[in-house]
């Protein structure tokens, strides 16, 4: 049986997307409200706060290191969502943008190039999800969203 590679695909997609409004939105629009207190700038500083996750469990796998007990993610993250948004928040709004671009393009190429046996869910046992597209289309369907207008409106 084929390993399944689709998420190359999905993930390029996604990233590209994520570039087109990176380089499309306004340093206004960067702070509209998302939800919560969630601008646009800091989901995307989310997105690549997860996104530095990956790169880390990637360099895991690269390294031949196994994964740990410590190093599963919580099944409710909110603690560390919140925990980080205070970080996140300190980042300038086109910072935030660049980075999750940078961080998005950075796991896509290191995920496109590790074995795809060792990535979920080809490997049900690994913690590194090969479909990052996932988490960055969610995010981008809300801030286009809140672009369009059907958000919460402005910071």
């Amino acid at each position: 049986m084929t390993a399944d590679t689709t998420y190359v695909d999905r993930n390029r997609r996604e990233t590209e997307r994520l570039r087109a409004l990176v380089e499309g939105v306004s340093d206004e629009a960067l702070r509209r409200l998302v939800h919560g207190t969630w601008t646009v700038a800091a989901v995307l500083g989310h997105m690549a706060f997860w996104d530095a996750r990956a790169l880390w469990l990637a360099g895991k796998i690269e390294r031949g290191e196994p994964f740990t007990a410590a190093d599963v993610e919580p099944e409710d993250v909110t603690w560390i969502n919140d925990a980080a948004a205070t970080l996140i928040d300190a980042i300038a709004p086109r910072e935030a943008a660049k980075l999750a671009l940078r961080l998005a393009q950075a796991i896509d190429a290191r995920i496109a190039a590790l074995p795809p046996t060792r990535l979920w869910p080809n490997d049900p046992h690994s913690l590194l999800n090969a479909f990052r597209a996932e988490h960055r289309a969610e995010h981008l369907d809300e801030i286009e969203t809140a672009l369009s207008g059907d958000g919460p409106g402005q910071a």
